[in-house]
């Protein structure tokens, strides 16, 4: 009589503080991604640095656009990379309290499109979609139509993270709704009374001189005449 083989088992996904459902999905979008053609490894390596670099580029042009509008306006375009700023030193500052693993180390061996980070680089939230989120919001508070790309922008960053397996899915959710909650207090923000320049408006046209003298000046000289 023969022993029918063992069942492969599902490596597993149990781990302190990290969802079930986020690991299971963790291990298949990461190994899918693995498993692809290597043009499409490099153009996922490549979209998850280069797209943080799209939000200086809105930050500049949502500047530019605002110089001539009103000075709240003005404010917001000038404060959106501060809001964002302040969103990573947060984002940071958790990862250290929090330190959790990377799912790349975590979960065993993984094949992985990039290579794990060093222990040590903890892995909730992530400070990528924490910096997407916080700047997709700030520039929306600018510009509908900007904003729209930008969180479009913001969404794809942050998926990429989870592709070339860096990150669990609930770290990159968590960081772009940290993110996006930092931005919304950009509108006070450009309220108070920071050290911050605002477009002031331009002075009114000066009024056109005439020759001749004022009106009191000619009576007075009739009288004087009589």
């Amino acid at each position: 009589m023969t022993t029918p083989p063992m069942a492969q088992t599902d490596p597993d996904t149990s781990t302190p503080d990290v969802p079930d459902v986020s690991a299971e999905w963790y291990l298949e979008v990461a190994t899918w991604a693995a498993s692809s053609p290597g043009w499409a490894q490099w153009l996922i390596a490549f979209l998850t640095e280069a797209l943080v670099v799209v939000f200086p580029v809105l930050f500049l042009v949502v500047w530019w656009r605002a110089r001539h509008r009103p000075p709240a306006a003005y404010r917001r375009a000038l404060l959106a990379p501060v809001v964002t700023g302040i969103a990573y030193v947060s984002s940071e500052a958790v990862k250290v309290l929090w330190q959790q693993d990377r799912p790349c180390r975590a979960l065993g061996e993984v094949g992985t499109i990039l290579t794990c980070p060093e222990v040590g680089d903890w892995s909730f939230p992530s400070n990528h979609s924490t910096i997407v989120g916080a700047a997709a919001v700030a520039v929306l508070w600018s510009s509908r139509a900007l904003g729209t790309l930008a969180l479009a922008t913001a969404l794809v960053a942050a998926t990429t993270r989870v592709l070339v397996g860096v990150h669990y899915p609930h770290d990159v959710v968590a960081g772009l709704l940290f993110g996006a909650a930092v931005a919304t207090t950009l509108p006070l923000l450009s309220r108070l009374p920071l050290p911050v320049p605002g477009n002031r408006p331009e002075p009114p046209p000066a009024l056109p001189t005439s020759d001749y003298p004022p009106e009191s000046s000619v009576e007075q000289t009739i009288r004087l005449y009589r």
